[in-house]
């Protein structure tokens, strides 16, 4: 409980002020209306129609639309008790959200400590993990925060190699197959990592006859590929339909050398160094880790286990390249799942995470020789190292919590396909419709806008004829597309004659100028 309690004032303290503000602001950026309408789909879908969860309400008549992004399966169920008890969106997401951090920092803890038998150690590394510079690169990505089953994965793999007992390499499946459910990024890469760091650690690392820990990872394997499999499989159906990510597009998301050098623009300490990065690609984690990374591997003879995370440091960072490096573009080839993935950025997280674990080995190596004062004395001091390279002023902006007008007439009439306008152009993406997705948790109707991960690929063209309303193109579009209402925001009158064009019958006009919202129903 203790360092629960510590984990979840740090992640108050580096994300302050949200939680001064916690029901109304979030994030500055637009996939928090994502997070949110992703986490009330889930619990709308629970209790309304469980077996169409994936056939989500946007993107009509595309079905499957979860599956063009992460489906947050995990997040999903931890939020939906709080969904049918009432809570407002903005404060669910941002809930949800330091949840993620805290319980991140608390699995790297009790990793660390296990392997180096120090609390000092659990603590520097959980701070690595959960409040380096690329959590808040991805402070509004709700699934890349949720990184807590891999560390407890690795924990798990050292027990079943330590002891040999079933329910330790069971443990290992349902981690890994609880990070697919929360975030498949961290899932593929989580299973390509334990698949690399399993045969360096058998050989000499095991306490337990070997068939024993063979026998019980055997099983974990078995449990992983069964849940992850069945997960797989609307995901499979959307990528035969859609196509996997281009090599060309897996290119503007690979990371560079000089971006493990880039800390975010909010950063406190290491603004400067911003303009060495770009969005997705700021990786820097910070001096104090790598010194006390070093200290661990050139003050003593390093154990087997400092050399696994060390090669596992040295994996993450080159397949982080991309296409830029070696290993990525094989995986690319012939790894199952690396085909929809596009942000090889992402495995900074892992470059992070096996870092934490080395600055916890240097840490240990300083302080075995100390006094007790003298430990507390410097796991404080790199703490604090820590916290200061690592602060930031987040930017916070409010969120509504409710619906404008026009949206409660549209739920009092009878269900149809919906259309808002003005919608974004096809060439430039995603205008409006992340905050449209979002509105549509208010009455949950089919919705021809969408935004995710992907778009179908009929949706630019889709766009621009909808875009021409109220001429002839656009109102004809709607009827292919059985849309029953309209919803207007802003603009000019539709006719000289301020009458609906043929075709629409207005329901309703609220506010006025470019403030006004009108609803049409579709003859």
């Amino acid at each position: 409980m203790k360092k629960t309690a510590l984990f979840a004032a740090l992640s108050v303290l580096m994300t302050w002020p949200l939680a001064n503000h916690l029901a109304s602001v979030a994030p500055q950026h637009q996939d928090v209306y994502f997070n949110m309408w992703r986490l009330l789909w889930f619990a709308h879908a629970l209790v309304t129609s469980p077996m169409d969860l994936f056939n989500a309400n946007i993107f009509h008549p595309e079905p499957r639309t979860l599956t063009f992004s992460d489906a947050m399966i995990v997040e999903g169920l931890l939020a939906a008790p709080l969904v049918w008890a009432g809570v407002k969106p903005v404060l669910l997401h941002n809930l949800v959200l330091l949840a993620a951090m805290t319980s991140s920092g608390v699995a790297m803890f009790t990793l660390a400590q296990y392997l180096t038998g120090s609390r000092g150690a659990g603590v520097l590394a959980g701070i690595v993990f959960s409040y380096a510079p690329y959590r808040f690169e991805h402070l509004a990505h709700m699934e890349l925060q949720w990184a807590v089953w891999t560390p407890l994965t690795f924990l798990a793999l050292h027990r079943v190699c330590d002891t040999g007992r079933l329910r330790w390499g069971i443990a290992v499946g349902g981690f890994l197959a609880l990070q697919m459910l929360s975030s498949i990024y961290y899932g593929v890469f989580l299973a390509t990592m334990v698949a690399i760091a399993t045969p360096m650690l058998l050989p000499r690392d095991r306490g337990a006859p070997l068939r024993d820990v063979v026998k019980a990872l055997s099983a974990g394997a078995v449990l992983a590929a069964v849940v992850c499999g069945l997960y797989a499989i609307p995901y499979m159906r959307t990528q035969e339909r859609m196509g996997g990510r281009p090599i060309g597009e897996v290119a503007l998301y690979s990371a560079m050398p000089s971006n493990y050098l880039a800390a975010t623009p909010d950063n406190w300490l290491h603004r400067g160094t911003a303009s060495r990065g770009r969005p997705e690609r700021r990786l820097f984690p910070g001096l104090t880790p790598l010194l006390l990374a070093l200290v661990g591997l050139l003050l003593r003879v390093p154990g087997r286990r400092p050399i696994v995370y060390l090669l596992l440091l040295a994996f993450a960072f080159e397949a982080s390249l991309g296409v830029r490096g070696f290993i990525y573009p094989l995986l690319y080839d012939y790894v199952p799942g690396y085909r929809g993935l596009r942000a090889s950025a992402r495995l900074g997280l892992f470059v992070i995470a096996f870092l934490g674990v080395l600055a916890g080995y240097g840490y240990q190596s300083l302080a075995q020789a100390m006094t007790r004062r003298g430990r507390v004395l410097l796991v404080a001091a790199c703490a604090l190292a820590m916290l200061v390279e690592y602060r930031v002023t987040p930017q916070l902006v409010e969120f509504p919590n409710s619906a404008p007008p026009v949206y409660r007439l549209l739920l009092s009439q009878p269900r149809g396909v919906v259309a808002e306008l003005p919608a974004a152009h096809g060439d430039a993406l995603p205008g409006p419709d992340p905050l449209y997705t979002y509105l549509s948790t208010f009455h949950w109707y089919p919705l021809v806008n969408g935004y995710s991960g992907m778009y179908p690929v009929w949706y630019g063209t889709r766009l621009d004829r909808l875009n021409d309303f109220p001429e002839t193109r656009a109102i004809e579009q709607l009827r292919r597309d059985n849309v029953r209402y309209v919803i207007v925001h802003g603009g000019p009158e539709l006719s000289s004659s301020g009458q609906p064009p043929d075709g629409l019958i207005e329901l309703g006009r609220f506010g006025t100028g470019d403030g006004r919202d009108t609803l049409y129903r579709v003859r």
